[in-house]
């Protein structure tokens, strides 16, 4: 295992590479081309950055988060390892953590039942920041959190409308504050508004647009063209839904904690709201188990697609999730409409179903460390308008792949993962598509099923795979081959690459470069 130790401000980051990469006869792997011309051009580069994704930009390390008052689940009447619904008592201990503004709801070793028949068809909810749900481990001996009954989904004709039983979110609405009244050019910190009523240091905003400008719409996707039953993107237009903090305020300008991963044009008309979430959410050691049995079988019944969703964040920023595992369920979790998430050592297990952990509608998410041991039809992906994920060291089985749900994600790193490569696991509807917008980055990803000859990414045989330009650098895939065209950059087939990790090489290349900065 290498070591990357930096100091920053007193911070001192620890950044671990431990994966086997190919050697050259110098006993060195190749230096990646790309990262040298991102290291010398940054912004300029075909690389996106990704340092700042995950739990405060990656600054700083996931918190042990124990001075909060306990919320014990077993003082307000939840019993273990008994035939008694525990769902009551487990939302009357999340609720009394935050009436007191903070708190961890702890949970014992042992089995507690969250969603019998006698229970209703709500959702367990928590709407307050400061909140710790803490169990005792998530393996045999831990603390399972078991759903024998399935929610009720909202609209049995649409599948993929079931609630999760688990939601982390908040209270309050979005304010809209003003519009973006100058260019404010990819890696910018700064927005010039038209009003900031009253955003202040430390605030949430969400910076918005939707476009159906033809140029735009083309720009996205060149060389390729949109078909014409796309039908969100070519009669509702580009849209992006960013979440970012607040640094400073002067004036009718703001100051952003993170760079800008496109360029904002006024001429789009993209609007600012001061965002209502819930910030430092942390959930830990805990086995979210479900009560799905049965094969499944891709958009059969609103059963198979999300009858037994497990957990989703919503409006959560600055929050984290880690040591849990999910199993035999069909969605496992989902993050949505929230910001610096980082979710590691996790693991999805049991009977197979539809989705595994997946980003949808968030910016800034790290997934680390997670093993899909099921095979969900889709396995870890983004989709929805998410924007910078970084998937990394992760794994899942030769019979599935990454998924990439559409409605325009972008800006996905799948870096030292490793799993199938397939056409028919990215997903989304036709009016959709396209799977991904520019950004998909694949580093140092080790494909273990059977070799593709001249892999497509814009297949005209199938109109459900469609990902424009993607960067693919240090692929090792047993033979497989790419068709060329359809490839935005290339280099490395066959052999790993140094840096080892994008991700951990960005982040270790910023938090250097701040230092220096400070310095001088």
């Amino acid at each position: 295992m290498k070591l990357r130790i930096l100091f920053y401000g007193g911070l001192c980051v620890l950044i671990t590479s431990c994966t086997v990469v190919t050697k050259t006869k110098n006993n060195k792997s190749k230096v990646a081309e790309l990262f040298e011309q991102y290291k010398q051009h940054k912004v300029a580069s075909k690389l996106p950055d990704f340092s700042y994704v995950g739990y405060h930009y990656g600054n700083v390390a996931i918190p042990a988060a124990n001075h909060y008052k306990v919320f014990n689940v077993t003082d307000f009447g939840a019993v273990p390892n008994d035939t008694l619904s525990d769902k009551a008592a487990i939302q009357k201990a999340i609720n009394a953590a935050n009436k007191n503004g903070s708190g961890i709801v702890f949970f014992p070793k042992g089995k507690f039942l969250v969603n019998e028949a006698t229970d209703g068809n709500g959702s367990i909810l928590s709407k307050g920041g400061n909140i710790i749900f803490r169990g005792s481990g998530s393996g045999p001996d831990g603390t399972e959190l078991f759903m024998k009954t399935n929610l009720p989904p909202k609209n049995p004709e649409q599948m993929w409308t079931v609630p999760p039983l688990f939601i982390f979110t908040s209270g309050g609405k979005d304010v809209k504050t003003g519009a973006v009244t100058s260019f404010a050019k990819k890696g910018s910190f700064t927005l010039q508004l038209s009003l900031v009523n009253n955003l202040s240091t430390g605030d949430w905003i969400m910076l918005t647009m939707r476009n159906k400008d033809t140029s735009l719409v083309n720009s996205e996707l060149a060389p390729h063209k949109a078909a014409a039953k796309w039908v969100s993107l070519l009669k509702d237009g580009v849209e992006f839904k960013l979440y970012y903090q607040v640094a400073k305020v002067t004036g009718n300008r703001i100051e952003l904690e993170a760079p800008l991963p496109c360029d904002v044009d006024p001429v789009h008309n993209w609007d600012i709201y001061q965002f209502a979430n819930s910030e430092e959410v942390g959930i830990e050691n805990i086995a979210f188990t479900g009560n799905w049995k049965e094969p499944f079988v891709h958009h059969r019944s609103w059963q198979d697609d999300s009858g037994f969703t497990l957990f989703r964040f919503s409006r959560c920023t600055n929050s984290w999730m880690k040591d849990c595992r999910f199993s035999d369920c069909n969605v496992a979790a989902i993050v949505t409409q929230s910001a610096n998430i980082t979710i590691r050592d996790c693991k999805v297990t049991g009977n197979a179903g539809h989705e595994a952990i997946t980003k949808n509608g968030a910016t800034n998410i790290l997934m680390e460390n997670l093993v899909d041991e099921a095979s969900m039809w889709h396995s870890f992906g983004s989709s929805h308008g998410a924007m910078n994920t970084v998937i990394v060291r992760c794994t899942y089985p030769s019979t599935t792949c990454f998924e990439a749900h559409a409605s325009q994600p972008r800006n996905t790193l799948f870096d030292l993962v490793q799993g199938g490569l397939m056409q028919n696991r990215g997903g989304g509807a036709l009016e959709n598509m396209p799977n991904h917008m520019s950004g998909l980055v694949l580093w140092n990803y080790t494909q273990t099923n059977s070799p593709i000859k001249d892999f497509e990414f814009w297949p005209a045989s199938s109109p459900w795979w469609k990902i424009p330009n993607p960067i693919i650098v240090g692929f090792r895939g047993n033979g497989t081959t790419f068709n060329k065209e359809q490839v935005g950059y290339l280099e490395s087939v066959g052999k790993f690459v140094t840096p080892n990790s994008l991700y951990e090489a960005q982040l270790a290349f910023r938090l250097k470069s701040l230092l220096v900065n400070k310095k001088n």
